[in-house]
């Protein structure tokens, strides 16, 4: 007999500002009820200790998500106020949870319980991670350490939502009015006519530009005034700091200083040296360490190759463009014209060839050859912007897998980069298994006008990072909320899924699936897709070295900082770039200040995690070269080894049982073109 399921679409109509706190309220008194109810069982089981508690988690979960997530991608003044004045009630909720004795206690006398040796594998996986996590919680400390604690698990949750809003405004802040056409020589007809329709929304005459970042990316690798290039480079690159048109203005350099200091207080208080330390316990390398010695090899290998690209760089901007110096400003755009030079092709030529109204219902298609799945659009349901729909996943038996929400085009009042984020997970509640629901959000180029949306490569790749990450969290098989999809995975591992599927962007029979001309329908000519192949590797030294110095920048800053005194973060960025860094960085660049995944985010001394995970990811998709790129078993080991299971077990497992052994960085470097 099937087990009933249920399904729990996210209402965003239904979120109002004005009474967002309140319902938080209702429901985190709710909460603490069950809390309160579950920390006095005596004999617990399963039954009556973890599940109400998961239940009451769900539907705070649910409520909480679409509040979240309009924040993110509908920014408006009374919704940031409501969702900064809930954050310290959840802050305070959630350490008060992990520091609550009797239900550890509670949680301990079930994990030494008989009962422990009738649950599954997934349940007592769940049930370890809940105990660790009470103990990085900070349950065994004493009265006045937790108070400590909890204040400091307050500030950084201020701390960090400010960081965030800081970056948005300043993204927002700044625009630039062009009226002389002459001065948007290189650009192409595309991004014109998407600055003349911003200009024209805004009642304005000329081009209007912005830094969201197909607007910044196609800047800065086309046009041919270079005057227009760097002012455009200094105002992103400065956003949120001390420098550059808005210096001072959402000035993140406090915060980033505070920050630091209060997770170093963190991990002080938890017995730990550094909060790098206490960064890796649940990860699955063994110390900071280790990570610096990985990083560190592949420095070793791909720095001198990094130089030798930028040389050549220099020497052909010198050679062929007249330059004398090439200016951080001037590295995509003498890039690109160094790639149409060698490969003669540039990223504009295959955008005609990636139409979104393709690219995305053929990503459908390859997911679905690959792992036995049809996607499908959901009509008729909530969403909260006309660009968004709605998409169920079922399989080949027709079971209903899970559903998404894809957001795919930049706009005002929208946080920047590519993202999924959860709705609900799968888990047992009492109408049955509920299914998961994410959200999968991007910021590519928009349509303009009548024209359809056209995506340049690294775009569609980008789609096909993030849906990885969608399947990982929406394919799971395990109905333990803790372990659940991307729950429970071991953060070092989280990218494995998402970097994995970039891989069929790159093949022919996966290609064509992704791709026809927008015009007349046409595959992307072999000629092309030869030039598309021989540049993949084009500057990939310069772009993994770019990698690494983001990846020691995050390790040496969490390692070294300390709660007693600011940390010179400026310093420490130079000695890593004096390490790894190619590029001629000028003194105004601001990284740090706008450098979410560290602050704001959840990379925190684990940027490292795309590097160590495309490792697997690479060595994983060897398999599929060995066997075939749609070979049916591979695909169907990877849904059941990989995605199906979630974090009901260590993510080496999991590799382990695909791949057949540990993974190896042979395949990594064979794709960056380094290997020895």
């Amino acid at each position: 007999m099937s087990q009933a399921i249920t399904i729990n679409r996210p209402n965003f109509s239904a979120v109002n500002p004005a009474s967002v706190e309140q319902q938080l309220d209702t429901l985190l008194s709710e909460y603490q009820s069950v809390i309160d109810r579950v920390a006095k069982l005596e004999n617990p089981s399963w039954d009556t200790l973890v599940r109400p508690l998961e239940e009451a988690g769900n539907k705070l979960s649910l409520f909480w998500s679409p509040v979240s997530h309009l924040n993110s991608v509908m920014n408006t003044d009374k919704l940031r106020e409501a969702y900064n004045n809930s954050l310290p009630k959840l802050s305070a909720f959630y350490t008060a949870m992990g520091q609550n004795s009797d239900l550890y206690e509670a949680t301990l006398r079930l994990r030494n319980s008989d009962e422990y040796n009738q649950l599954n594998a997934a349940q007592q996986k769940g049930l370890n991670n809940d105990i660790r996590d009470f103990e990085l919680g900070g349950v065994s400390l004493s009265d006045e350490n937790k108070k400590r604690y909890g204040e400091v698990a307050q500030a950084l949750s201020k701390l960090k939502t400010e960081h965030s809003d800081n970056v948005l405004d300043a993204t927002n802040a700044w625009e630039k009015l062009i009226e002389n056409e002459a001065e948007l020589a290189g650009l192409p007809e595309s991004a014109k006519a998407a600055a003349k329709q911003r200009a024209s929304e805004k009642d304005m005459q000329g081009w209007l530009f912005n830094l969201e970042f197909p607007v910044y990316y196609a800047v800065l690798m086309f046009a041919e005034n270079a005057a227009l290039r760097e002012e455009i480079y200094t105002a992103y690159n400065t956003r949120a700091s001390d420098k550059g048109p808005h210096a001072g203005q959402f000035d993140n350099s406090t915060n980033a200083t505070e920050i630091l200091k209060l997770r170093a207080e963190k991990a002080q208080l938890l017995g730990y040296d550094n909060y790098a330390q206490l960064s890796i316990v649940p990860k699955m390398v063994d110390s900071p360490e280790q990570v610096i010695d990985f990083l560190n090899d592949l420095a070793k290998r791909a720095v001198p190759e990094a130089k030798r690209e930028f040389a050549e760089l220099e020497a052909f901007a010198k050679k062929e463009l007249g330059l004398t110096s090439v200016n951080t400003w001037d590295v995509a755009f003498v890039s690109d014209k160094l790639k149409q030079k060698q490969y003669a092709i540039s990223d504009e030529d295959l955008k005609p060839y990636f139409p979104a109204s393709k690219a995305i219902p053929g990503m459908f298609e390859v997911v679905g050859k690959l792992f036995g799945l049809n996607i499908a659009q959901v009509n008729d349901v909530d969403v909260y912007h006309e660009d968004v729909q709605c998409y169920a996943i079922t399989d080949n038996n027709g079971d209903l897998r899970g559903e998404f929400y894809l957001d795919n085009y930049a706009r005002p009042h929208k946080r920047g980069g590519a993202w999924m984020d959860s709705h609900s997970s799968r888990q047992q509640v009492e109408q049955g298994v509920q299914l998961p629901i994410a959200y999968l959000t991007c910021n590519l180029t928009p349509p303009v006008g009548d024209e359809p949306a056209l995506l340049t490569h690294m775009e569609v790749t980008t789609l096909f990072h993030e849906f990885g990450h969608g399947l990982h969290h929406m394919l799971t098989r395990i109905d333990t909320a803790g372990v659940s999809g991307i729950s429970g995975v071991e953060w070092d591992a989280v990218e494995l899924p998402s970097q994995f599927m970039e891989n069929w962007c790159w093949e022919r029979e996966s290609l064509d699936m992704i791709s026809g001309h927008y015009q007349t329908g046409d595959a992307i000519p072999d000629e092309l897709l030869e030039k598309l192949r021989a540049a993949k590797n084009f500057q990939s030294a310069m772009q993994l070295v770019r990698q690494l110095e983001f990846s020691l920048f995050d390790m040496q800053l969490h390692m070294q900082a300390t709660s007693h005194s600011a940390i010179d973060i400026n310093q420490i960025l130079d000695d890593v770039r004096e390490q790894v860094a190619v590029l001629p960085y000028p003194e105004f660049v601001r990284l740090q200040h706008a450098f979410s995944h560290i602050f704001s985010g959840g990379y925190s001394a684990g940027y490292f995690s795309y590097k160590w995970a495309e490792v697997l990811s690479a060595d994983a998709f060897s398999r599929f070269e060995e066997e075939g790129i749609f070979n049916q078993q591979a695909g169907k080991d990877f849904l059941t080894h990989v995605l199906e299971m979630g974090g009901s077990r260590r993510a080496m497992e999991s590799f382990v049982a695909f791949r057949g052994r540990e993974p190896k960085v042979d395949a990594l470097l064979r794709h960056s073109g380094l290997a020895a």
